[in-house]
């Protein structure tokens, strides 16, 4: 019962908030009754046409049409019965959008969090999942031109050539290859055209900053047209300083990219072709100490915390953070040594990934208004990482990452329209396999030091049979590697139509069917004999007593074997799991559209995230087990409206979410090291909230945008286990990265100066309220309420054939972080970036 009040709750408020709004718009329908639809262009291969509204919208203060292809056709956003957020191509520029992070200061729905393997974690309505791995897939996926980039670390390169950003709420697996529960985002790069032009931006800015961005574009043969569009992000000076060593410095940013693309028109088909290459060897970004786990705090009686690294706990409380530029990171000497049987890693802290995707789309007109589209894509990304999350100068956690990952998928559909209706059908097919390890450096980690301290006390005991010495357990524990190979795939067939009754009423329907089958192979495994000691003498005698206490000794693990422990078998060895699984994910929607600038609508969707196994510092087998997919059913209704000439567009959507088997990265009880990652499922849980987004053009020169989410997520009845490795209830507990309030306004102005010059300005705001980021109410972990602003300034041409601007990001260094994690010993802040600032010339021809 408590549930279907709160589910009437949130949809209550949305419908009484649209039904004030709808009232309240009342006296302007006369004025605008009479108003046409302005027609929407259709695609071609050789780019999408703008709305002729558009130009309109550069004559008077009217708001220009906005054209999506959210339903894999273009169309006016105002038609689409789904909470979309578009972003054109000026407006990304303006605002200095360049890369998936800078989304959120104009999407206040979505918001990126920094994990420590640089993964970046994906929240959308507050659905997310906070996965580390290479391997993970998030709630909210991610597409180029139709092509998924089903892994977020596919998208830490440079964004190259972008037209447009849509942002679609909520599930949206009937319509795209991939299936999610939060929603996804689209980006529509350039497109080859007829005409002969191009276009390039020079950024210059502290930190030795230097960026060069553009494309050109032009026919290279009749029926074939050509772009190459390019990306190049420079910063020579790092703006983390470390604490203890202040010459040294993290933050370099080194990302560069390329893309080329080919339409071509022989005969009846239309083909889009495309290559992306990037390379990204920027430095990783350190830690903000500002305290322990609950097992190492010092004086909290836990056997690890007489383990701590020397001066630890009075390093942590002389160097509280109270700016973005504080970190701290161990020496490179010290982690670059090899030190007994622990091998060292010599590697600087920074990327060396590179990442290439290519697309291919034929279009072929089979009849009058009759297509048949084949859509194939190839992504592969491969990766070598370090970085030091220690927070403190000490060697607590160092790891070296290594991956790849190959990801094809192929669609073929077909599709159609008539007067009133359209439809669509068609299958698809992926296939991934991924490499993911990390070698992992504990040198002065509490709990490893522990683990030393007492396989030294075995030393001289009978269990020793192996010769081991006291310089063997003084080193031991120092590095090892976790490890995973996955190979996934997914079959799926789906069918999506709408048809209008009327004028007034159009109903849209879909469904897809998927089945998806994910191999895994696993563990954490020795490296060069630095695990051998301990795991050999003290984990093998403390795993006979908790699970075989009347059985033999597991057998030894030799040089570079797994170790990790599976009670069943009462040995050491690779982790194995096959995880089938299929659904049906669904929508229906209803839109009402009682006049030419209003669209109502109500829907009911279903959407899936596949399940999927994690890649763990694994003691127990258990930490590797797969977690099940997970089921969201949504309810929705919205409004988008077109008020007083088209000078104010209001879109408003009020929505609950019924969430199953959440996936959630959480604790496992280790009777050695207390508390450690594993992958799990909450039963039950739920969302609800409303969101907004307001465009007001009061005249010309000036246009406003405001948007704002007020969200509340909820645990329903999950019994986990909290970060001292006890069972906690968690009934109640809000989701992770979901702040109750978040808000941003943007202003951007464009003012003549005479005929042959513009002044050009923009500021933006974004504000959340309180986060977490665990289920704990524990303070140590939250994310305080924080406000960022940008702005610019700048002069243009008339025709744009050129334009000057200046401009700063975080401008009043507001010192906020994005992400707190531990590492089984200390607790560190990710913070944002501190304040930038700079300019850039842009030229077009």
């Amino acid at each position: 019962m408590a549930k279907i009040g709160r589910m009437r709750v949130g949809l209550k408020v949305g419908a009484s908030l649209l039904a004030v709004v709808i009232a309240g718009t009342a006296h302007a329908q006369d004025a605008v009754a009479g108003q046409v639809d302005a027609p929407v262009a259709e695609p071609t291969a050789a780019g999408t046409a703008a709305a002729p509204a558009q130009q309109t919208a550069r004559d008077d203060a009217a708001l220009g049409e906005i054209v999506v292809t959210a339903q894999r056709r273009a169309e006016s956003i105002n038609r689409v019965g789904i909470s979309v957020q578009a972003l054109e191509s000026e407006t990304l520029q303006e605002l200095r959008v360049q890369n998936v992070r800078d989304l959120a200061a104009v999407v206040p729905s979505f918001t990126v969090a920094q994990s420590y393997q640089g993964v970046p974690t994906y929240t959308l309505r507050g659905i997310g999942f906070n996965s580390i791995n290479l391997s993970a897939q998030s709630t909210v996926g991610t597409y180029v031109d139709e092509v998924s980039y089903a892994y977020p670390i596919m998208n830490t390169g440079p964004l190259i050539d972008i037209e447009r950003v849509e942002v679609l709420k909520g599930p949206q697996g009937t319509l795209y290859g991939r299936n999610t529960t939060a929603g996804l985002i689209n980006f529509v790069t350039g497109k080859p055209s007829e005409d002969a032009s191009g276009a390039m931006s020079v950024d210059i800015g502290n930190y030795e900053t230097f960026n060069v961005g553009g494309y050109v574009t032009g026919p290279i043969a009749e029926g074939i047209q050509a772009r190459i569009g390019y990306r190049v992000d420079l910063s020579n000076d790092g703006w983390q300083i470390s604490n203890s060593r202040p010459n040294e410095r993290l933050g370099r940013v080194k990302r560069y990219g390329l893309r080329g693309s080919l339409a071509l028109q022989p005969g009846p088909f239309e083909i889009d072709l495309s290559a992306t290459y990037w390379v990204n060897k920027s430095d990783t970004v350190a830690g903000q100490a500002i305290g322990f786990t609950p097992a190492t705090t010092p004086g909290s009686g836990g056997a690890s915390s007489n383990f701590n690294a020397p001066g630890a706990a009075a390093y942590i409380a002389a160097n509280r953070p109270t700016s973005g530029s504080q970190a701290d990171w161990a020496p490179y000497a010290g982690r670059s040594a090899d030190i007994g049987r622990g091998a060292g890693l010599k590697d600087p802290l920074a990327e060396n990934n590179h990442f290439l995707g290519l697309k291919g789309r034929i279009q072929l007109d089979l009849a009058d208004n009759v297509r048949a589209v084949s859509l194939t894509g190839y992504n592969e990304y491969r990766r070598r990482a370090t970085f030091d999350w220690s927070g403190i100068p000490n060697e607590v956690l160092i790891q070296e990452a290594a991956g790849k990952i190959k990801s094809f998928a192929q669609e073929l559909r077909v599709e159609g329209d008539g007067p009133g209706y359209n439809w669509l059908v068609g299958g698809y097919y992926a296939k991934d396999t991924i490499a993911d390890t990390n070698r992992t450096l504990l040198g002065q980690n509490a709990n490893s030091a522990l683990l030393r301290f007492a396989t030294a006390q075995l030393i001289n005991s009978p269990i020793n049979t192996f010769g081991y010495t006291l310089a063997d357990a003084a080193t031991t524990f120092r590095t090892y590697r976790d490890e995973g190979a996955f190979d996934t795939r997914t079959w799926s067939v789906f069918a999506n139509g709408d048809y209008a009754f009327s004028d007034l009423l159009k109903l849209t329907l879909g469904a897809r069917y998927t089945k998806d089958v994910q191999r895994f192979t696993g563990c954490s495994r020795d490296f060069n004999g630095s695990m051998q000691t301990n795991i050999n003498l003290f984990n093998r005698g403390l795993y006979q007593q908790l699970f075989n206490p009347t059985g033999p000794l597991a057998a030894p693990i030799g040089p570079n074997d797994c170790n990790t422990f599976n009670p069943a078998t009462n040995s050491f060895g690779v982790v194995n799991s096959r995880l089938a699984e299929d659904n049906f994910a669904w929508r229906g929607s209803l839109d009402i559209t009682p006049n030419s600038t209003t669209l109502i609508y109500a829907s009911i969707s279903r959407g899936y995230k596949s399940g999927t196994s994690p890649i763990n510092a694994a003691s127990n087998a258990a930490q590797n087990l797969p977690a099940r997919q997970e089921q969201l059913t949504a309810y929705e209704i919205g409004a988008k409206l077109g008020l007083l000439d088209r000078k104010v567009q209001l879109n408003v959507a009020g929505f609950y979410y019924d969430y199953k088997d959440k996936q959630i990265s959480a604790y496992f009880a280790d009777p050695i090291y207390v508390a450690l990652a594993r992958l799990d499922n909450i039963p039950k849980s739920e969302a609800y909230g409303v969101e907004g987004e307001l465009t007001v053009r009061p005249a010309r020169p000036l246009t406003l945008m405001a948007n704002a989410l007020w969200l509340k997520t909820r645990i329903n009845g999950y019994v986990g286990t909290n970060a001292a490795g006890r069972p906690q209830n968690f009934d109640g507990a809000r989701f992770i990265y979901s702040p109750e309030w978040t808000l941003s306004g943007t202003a951007l102005f464009d003012q003549p100066v005479n005929d042959a010059l513009s002044l050009t300005a923009n500021a933006n705001v974004r504000w959340q309220s309180r986060q977490t980021t665990i289920f704990e109410v524990f303070p140590l972990y939250d994310i305080k309420p924080y406000t960022v602003v940008n702005a610019g300034l700048g002069v243009k041409a008339a025709d744009e054939s050129w334009a000057l601007n200046v401009w700063g990001r975080n401008l009043f260094n507001e010192y906020y972080w994005n992400a707190v994690a531990s590492n089984a010993n200390i607790v560190v802040r990710f913070p944002g970036q501190v304040r930038t600032y700079g300019a850039t010339a842009t030229f077009r021809f």
